[in-house]
């Protein structure tokens, strides 16, 4: 029989080799996960593609369980009662409500689909909601300090993860539709982490020393259209007009399945060609020569 000191011998060296095996696992998983990652010709995993939040995220960042680190946004004494007030005035002091931008994180996890696009100098992104865009440049240069609605946004690479801060935002967005808020000297720091050629993990850490006690975190993620081949149009401001009967829809430009088929449109007689050696100045003036 074996002594009580060698059986304790044999069990740490079992644990050790357990841990050994599961350690390695993990890591083989890990590395074969990020060589299967799609990737640009310089390396960067590949972004491009159209995403969408799948979450009503936008509704209310604390609806949905673990979309914000802790459950709670630590907003300061102060600013709490702000918060509260714009929960219960929302229809009509929520600035999407008015159309206005956004801003960042806002346009992120609003439940319309983006586009991605990715040079080794910049990522772009284009928004159906109203045909917003942000740039992200990453070729180090700095920003200019110029406050606005979608803020300033500088990145670069930290391995497999593109890391934005976008700076210089004004105070004029919120964060959702509950009310959530910020200054003009938040900053929000977003981290892009392709877990796989389908998912994007979104990490947002906002910092904001006039509204929240300290920084925190939101995480959602993005996932892949694979059946849409191209963005379409929401416009908030025509939508808003058409719904509250400022205008009918043209059946001619606002086409739904339940619609009757638009007629042609009436041919539009077109200008001869003018003559070899005309004074093509002239025409556009109104005159021939």
């Amino acid at each position: 029989m074996l002594s009580g000191n060698r059986k304790n011998a044999v069990r740490l060296i079992a644990v050790f080799v357990l841990s050994a095996t599961v350690c390695g696992t993990a890591y083989a998983q890990a590395r074969a996960t990020a060589q299967a990652l799609p990737r640009l010709a310089d390396g960067k995993p590949n972004l491009q593609g159209i995403w969408q939040v799948r979450d009503k995220v936008a509704d209310d960042l604390l609806q949905t369980k673990g979309i914000v680190e802790g459950g709670a946004i630590p907003y300061l004494t102060a600013a709490t009662a702000k918060k509260q007030d714009n929960l219960k005035n929302r229809k009509a002091a929520d600035p999407l409500e008015k159309c206005f931008l956004p801003g960042v994180p806002r346009i992120m996890y609003l439940e319309y689909p983006f586009q991605i696009f990715q040079t080794s100098e910049h990522v772009a992104m284009t928004f159906t909601w109203s045909q917003v865009y942000r740039l992200i440049y990453t070729n180090g240069k700095k920003g200019r300090g110029i406050e606005s609605w979608m803020g300033d946004s500088r990145g670069h690479w930290d391995g497999d993860t593109l890391v934005v801060e976008v700076k210089d935002l004004n105070d004029q967005t919120w964060l959702d539709s509950a009310g959530n808020y910020h200054s003009s000297a938040m900053t929000v720091v977003e981290r892009y982490h392709l877990l796989d050629a389908d998912t994007i993990q979104y990490e947002a850490t906002i910092t904001d020393p006039m509204v929240y006690s300290k920084p925190w975190k939101m995480t959602i993620a993005f996932r892949r259209l694979k059946d849409v081949p191209r963005l379409l149009e929401y416009q908030c401001q025509a939508e808003k007009e058409e719904a509250n009967g400022a205008f009918q829809r043209d059946p001619r430009t606002w086409y739904s399945p339940q619609s009757p088929k638009p007629s042609p449109l009436a041919s539009v007689p077109t200008l001869p060609d003018p003559a070899t050696g005309a004074n093509l100045n002239g025409l556009r003036k109104g005159s021939r020569t």
